[in-house]
């Protein structure tokens, strides 16, 4: 692995972070992260920071993860860390051009983190698969390796309050083997059948960490189906709705000033 001051760095301020908060990794399946040539690494998305954990996960196989960040974070200070950590800014007005970066980085050997649900998932459930990680596979002649968190969203996660001191909470992550891409061309229903295969190997997976993981009846970050107090995932849908509103009768504020 290439020296990366800047990550190199950052891992260790992670590293120190998750001492201090006394979290106790459990992880699965990390030899299917390839130590060579790019990969999609696919994760669920439950908490603000489950990033960290995988950025910790691509380190214990010696590689450096290149992230997919919204590319209105291209400024300041995350600006910087962006472009020495090679993260792929995001825009979603230039949708087109994300995507040939990310097919680019794992033409040329990277492993790019892909959150196929696009947001957090407040029901703690997988929702539904955006198309990006199996037309990006596809088009790069890559695998996908599917990987899920559990746990993390005890941390930080949305409409619950944040748990940042020593709180020994367990993280499960479980990582499966690499789904390999169709061969062939790009096409509508090869890329409908990866994502499938995906979420379904996802599904699996998530079910794997959560198996002796426990869980407290009523919990906020405990799914509905479990026992839980979270929203059901049709709950959650309107959440995300109402939240989405919001987001753009704002910009529509910002825009007529």
């Amino acid at each position: 692995m290439a020296r990366e001051p800047v990550f190199d760095v950052l891992t260790g301020l992670v590293r120190t972070i998750f001492r201090a908060q006394g979290l106790r990794m459990d992880i699965t399946g990390q030899e299917n992260i390839p130590r060579s040539g790019g990969a999609v690494l696919a994760v669920n998305h439950t908490a603000y920071l489950d990033f960290m954990e995988v950025g910790l996960v691509g380190r214990r196989s010696g590689r450096n993860v290149r992230y997919m960040m919204k590319a209105e974070l291209e400024h300041g200070i995350v600006g910087w860390l962006m472009k020495h950590c090679k993260a792929i800014g995001v825009d979603r007005s230039h949708g087109a051009e994300s995507y040939g970066r990310a097919v680019t980085a794992l033409r040329d050997g990277e492993i790019v983190v892909v959150y196929p649900e696009a947001t957090i998932s407040r029901s703690f459930e997988l929702k539904e698969f955006k198309s990006g990680a199996a037309r990006m596979a596809i088009e790069s002649g890559t695998p996908i390796v599917p990987m899920t968190i559990w746990g993390a969203q005890r941390i930080w996660t949305k409409d619950n309050p944040k748990e940042l001191g020593r709180k020994h909470f367990p993280i499960h992550i479980r990582i499966g083997e690499p789904v390999p891409p169709p061969p062939g061309e790009l096409t509508a229903a090869g890329v409908d059948e990866l994502t499938a295969e995906l979420r379904s190997r996802m599904g699996d997976l998530l079910e794997q960490a959560q198996v002796g993981y426990d869980m407290p009846a009523g919990a906020r970050w405990v799914p509905a189906r479990l026992g839980g107090g979270a929203p059901t995932p049709e709950r959650a849908a309107v959440l995300d709705e109402e939240e989405l509103a919001r987001r753009r009768a704002a910009a529509q504020r910002r825009a007529e000033r």
